[in-house]
């Protein structure tokens, strides 16, 4: 078995950023109940970061929000989905609305149809659009779901945001802005959380989602971390997920 450095009573999870703070809400909620191991949830690497790490033996368990590929499983990697997050969209408060439909919000980012906030209903304010790297995994699951985001083309009036917390901290520092991001109760801190053709995130029928999932190998996994993955998939974990806005994953 390898063996994997870590501080004395310290589990660490890297990895992508969507839903960081739930899952350091998890890992707080099983420290507590396990004082003798430290869950700690360090700043986003990306999916593809906690794939390297784990892989690699540098880390015992990681954090994806994308679906293992066959080769990646073929290295050993095993994946517990957890939870399952709705890709929202949110705009800074100045922007003045709460809802639009999914064809405007494709006429936003595709751009030139609408580029001020009063074209909806909002403020007279030019919309600032924020946007994620093309391999992203709120991206990718807004393009295989959402009405109008197959092939849009998005504007070149946009910053590309390179994180999950990027593309929040932007659009709660930048008047006009939107975003999207996974949904969490967090996110509703200095933003408004749109609802698109009258579904909030949190409804069942809302079109695009991604899953988080905790990422081991069998060889490198310690009891301390297999104990966690099992709290992360117990009654208690699933009940804290739904509070904090998350649907809990079925494996």
């Amino acid at each position: 078995m390898a063996t994997i450095p870590a501080a004395a009573g310290e589990l660490s999870i890297v990895g992508t950023g969507d839903g960081i703070e739930l899952l350091r809400a998890i890992g707080a909620a099983y420290s507590a109940a396990h004082p003798q191991t430290t869950i700690v949830v360090p700043p986003s690497i990306g999916s593809g970061g906690a794939i390297v790490a784990v892989g690699s033996d540098k880390e015992v368990l990681g954090r994806v929000a994308r679906p293992l590929t066959a080769s990646e499983k073929a290295q050993g990697l095993v994946a517990t989905a957890l939870v399952r997050l709705p890709s929202a969209f949110f705009v800074h408060p100045s922007a003045r609305v709460d809802a639009l439909t999914a064809a405007q919000i494709a006429d936003i980012y595709g751009g030139g149809r609408i580029t001020n906030w009063k074209d909806v209903g909002g403020a007279d304010l030019k919309i600032r659009v924020v946007r994620r790297e093309d391999a992203d995994s709120t991206l990718m699951a807004l393009r295989a779901a959402m009405p109008g985001w197959k092939d849009l083309r998005i504007t070149d009036r946009s910053k590309t945001a390179l994180t999950t917390q990027d593309a929040i901290d932007t659009v709660r520092q930048v008047e006009g802005a939107i975003g999207f991001a996974p949904y969490t109760r967090q996110l509703e801190q200095g933003t408004v959380v749109l609802k698109v053709d009258g579904r909030f995130p949190t409804d069942a029928d809302f079109p695009s989602a991604v899953t988080v999932s905790f990422i081991h190998k069998e060889d490198t996994v310690t009891p301390e971390a297999r104990d966690f993955l099992a709290f992360a998939r117990s009654a208690a974990a699933r009940a804290l997920i739904s509070t904090l806005g998350g649907v809990p994953a079925t494996q």
